[in-house]
């Protein structure tokens, strides 16, 4: 990837939260996390807060809120576990059109609801605001282990690269008359996952050992762990042409 490459979820532009430090949004972005999970989710009008304070910073950020709203697909699994918790949840009841819903499911699905959207929108905004490689250089900025942000660096390489290739297995697919309509088809898309499973496993293996024969340490040089980077170039000596890993 070169550095011109940026990622689906940053949204370019110049607007004030652009250019704030990297660090210090990753930062403030923990602090209202732990602010929202810390609140207590009977009081209501705290949470109205939280969501003016994130309106704002969307609204100096200049990201238009169907940019974000179209990425909180993420946050669909939550939507449904928490439309399940009053049916399924004990204690008193109360009707609501008609149905028997547990309170105490009502008052645990609208903290998990209010909680998860927050912290979505909040983590997105952080996304659609800041380069990839600046969240990555924030991050060591912050003391974050090395290994981590070097793990992070290369998921968020290799990220487009699998999707790339999820996507042409299912174009053939497609191209083989399936489709994947009721249940009975779901074998073969689990088998699909479990091949690109094991693809991007044995990818993964070859980019260590190639890495490790380049005279790779545990450590890079600073910038190489971000997706910005386009060489990855070891602290120690690279190795002489002679070097069988030099044809990796």
């Amino acid at each position: 990837m070169g550095a011109g490459h940026g990622h689906k979820l940053h949204y370019h532009g110049h607007s004030v939260v652009h250019r704030a430090p990297a660090h210090l949004k990753v930062a403030s972005l923990l602090v209202f996390m732990l602010v929202v999970v810390a609140t207590s989710r009977t009081w209501f009008p705290v949470f109205g807060v939280y969501l003016a304070l994130l309106v704002a910073v969307i609204a100096a950020s200049k990201v238009p809120p169907l940019y974000i709203v179209k990425r909180m697909v993420v946050e669909v699994p939550f939507v449904v576990f928490a439309l399940l918790m009053p049916f399924v949840a004990t204690g008193p009841r109360v009707d609501v059109l008609g149905l028997s819903l547990a309170e105490d499911g009502l008052l645990a699905a609208w903290g998990l609801l209010a909680k998860g959207t927050l912290g979505v929108v909040a983590s997105l905004t952080l996304a659609a605001t800041t380069e990839p490689r600046d969240l990555l250089a924030g991050l060591e900025r912050l003391r974050v282990p090395h290994q981590l942000v070097q793990i992070l660096g290369f998921m968020i390489r290799y990220l487009d690269v699998v999707t790339e290739e999820m996507r042409r297995m299912r174009v053939a697919r497609e191209s083989r008359g399936f489709s994947a309509r009721s249940v009975r088809h779901w074998p073969v898309v689990a088998r699909s996952a479990g091949a690109l499973f094991i693809r991007s496993y044995e990818r993964g293996e070859r980019v260590h050992l190639a890495m490790l024969s380049r005279g790779y340490t545990g450590s890079l040089t600073p910038g190489a762990t971000t997706p910005g980077a386009t060489n990855a170039t070891p602290t120690t000596a690279a190795p002489s042409s002679t070097t069988p890993g030099n044809h990796a």
